[in-house]
């Protein structure tokens, strides 16, 4: 259908020989979209894109609601060439100032509401499509004013298809840039590994402006010809029901515990259901147990990030273990390392480092940053910490910005809230580093009990001081309604850190 070099090449393959079949259950937003309507409304729109001036390389930025217009503007930048570069909705108009300057989009799609804000704000050069929560707007409009067909732009496999700019909890913001052969890469890797096909039917309840929405979820099902259940947000009740048409559902951990608050939600419920996906961060062990006692599925736990892609996953087939992310998938290396890139023994904790076709081409404007963070021997360097168990497993300990150096020790959080959480009276907790006087750095975990009469802090510290070092204990707990979360439910630790700075000055 497409040149081999492209990434549409790859995503358009699955239903190639029949367009006719199911893309998309759209629920409120429509009918039923057909791989034929799509890929037509898609090229439609890769059109309206160059007569809009997008010439190859161009960036396309796009803060909108999760409309099927959404997705045929992100394959429509594809079809032409450009750069899809999808941004939060919970994006302020200042933030989004720096994005745009930044990237420098040739054009910015945007909700109605936002359209005279945004033009003021890039300047008359640059255009500004509305597309509203309907998907009507300037950009439908544009793309029905095209005649069908369109002429692909050529690309090769390490010409740019997106970049995602990273959370940024430290510094500024950075542009992840992902070629169209990361994208396609990692898309039939997830396929053959997850052994998705054409008949599957994904529950997509996922946002798009992120990694695992559009680049996993909506990708791997456009690779195999399979379809989607597209739903606007994530609600147990709607998501259960759809279960009965579905085989797939990959959602963040949030997903599973409300399910499992839900009553509706038994394993009658789940009976056509094939596989559960968590990522985007860490799934408690306890929600793994409760999860499989309920419908007899065992969540598979994937690792995964902004500037990979997906890098490991526990397998399909074969025993999937709470608290790991698996094996690296095939064709990717990986391995835990010292300070100098060099591989520690097994067992042992480092810094989680891979190598692949998956692997960004580095970071926007940022070329000295994106040398720091590559070894000379091509090794991109995660930040995570990690070990190999005996398995061959990865473990992810934190992030290696959220250890804590304490007394001069070191001190890796996961250890103690996985401690924590195993705790009854215990839903989840957080534990931060924040300045003392003595010690550097003070060990504070930051707890969410299950109901309001939860245990004292003596009873929890009692609990857990002969499994722990001194230096590792809380010197002070905190109870908390809910964790600060960002739009893929990660833990902000940041937050807590500020929340917190001043507790020993």
């Amino acid at each position: 259908m497409y040149d081999q070099n492209h990434l549409a090449q790859s995503l358009s393959n699955g239903a190639a020989n029949n367009l006719n079949t199911c893309f998309l259950q759209a629920g409120e937003q429509g009918d039923a979209v057909s791989y034929a309507e799509f890929y037509a409304r898609s090229e439609q729109m890769a059109a309206a894109l160059v007569a809009a001036g997008l010439a190859p390389g161009d960036r396309v930025a796009a803060q909108i609601d999760k409309t099927v217009t959404a997705l045929e503007l992100y394959m429509g930048t594809i079809l032409a060439g450009g750069v899809f570069l999808p941004l939060n909705t919970a994006y302020t108009i200042k933030e989004l100032e720096y994005f745009c300057g930044d990237a420098e989009p040739k054009l910015v799609a945007c909700d109605p509401s936002r359209k005279d804000a945004i033009q003021h704000m890039v300047g008359p050069t640059i255009t500004v499509w509305s597309i509203a929560s309907d998907g009507s707007g300037d950009a439908a409009n544009a793309r029905d004013q095209q005649t069908p067909g369109f002429e692909v732009v050529p690309r090769e496999a390490s010409d740019l298809a997106a970049f995602l700019y990273t959370s940024g909890t430290t510094g500024q913001p950075k542009g992840a840039m992902l070629s169209h052969g990361n994208l396609a890469s990692n898309a039939s890797t997830l396929a053959s590994a997850w052994q998705y096909t054409a008949d599957d039917c994904l529950i997509h309840a996922l946002p798009i402006f992120h990694i695992h929405g559009l680049f996993v979820a909506v990708n791997i099902t456009l690779a195999t010809g399979a379809s989607l259940i597209y739903m606007k947000k994530y609600q147990p009740q709607a998501v259960t029901e759809a279960m009965t048409q579905a085989s797939v559902l990959m959602g963040v951990p949030t997903f599973y515990t409300r399910l499992l608050d839900y009553d509706g939600f038994t394993s009658d419920a789940a009976k056509s259901m094939r596989l559960f996906v968590s990522g985007s961060a860490p799934l408690l062990a306890e929600t793994h147990r409760q999860f499989e006692h309920r419908t007899g599925h065992r969540i598979l736990e994937r690792y995964g990030m902004t500037e990979t892609g997906m890098m490991s996953s526990n397998p399909y087939e074969g025993e999937r273990l709470a608290g790991t992310v698996g094996k690296p998938l095939p064709g990717i290396t990986m391995r835990v390392a010292d300070n100098n890139g060099l591989q520690v023994p097994q067992g042992e904790r480092g810094v989680v480092e891979v190598k692949g076709p998956n692997v960004f081409q580095g970071y926007w404007k940022k070329p000295e940053k994106t040398a720091e963070d590559f070894r000379d021997d091509g090794f991109f360097i995660t930040g995570d910490i990690g070990l190999i168990d005996d398995k061959g497993y990865l473990n992810i300990v934190g992030r290696a910005k959220d250890l804590i150096i304490s007394g001069g020790l070191n001190v890796y959080p996961k250890e103690i809230e996985s401690l924590l959480d195993d705790l009854e009276g215990v839903k989840e907790s957080a534990v931060i580093g924040v300045p003392h006087p003595d010690f550097g750095e003070a060990v504070v975990a930051v707890l969410v009990s299950h109901d309001s009469n939860h245990p004292t802090s003596e009873a929890i510290m009692a609990q857990i001081k002969h499994d722990l070092a001194k230096f590792k204990q809380p010197k002070a707990l905190f109870w908390v309604t809910d964790l600060p979360r960002n739009t893929m439910a990660k833990v902000q630790k940041n937050v807590l850190r500020d929340q917190y700075a001043d507790l020993y000055s």
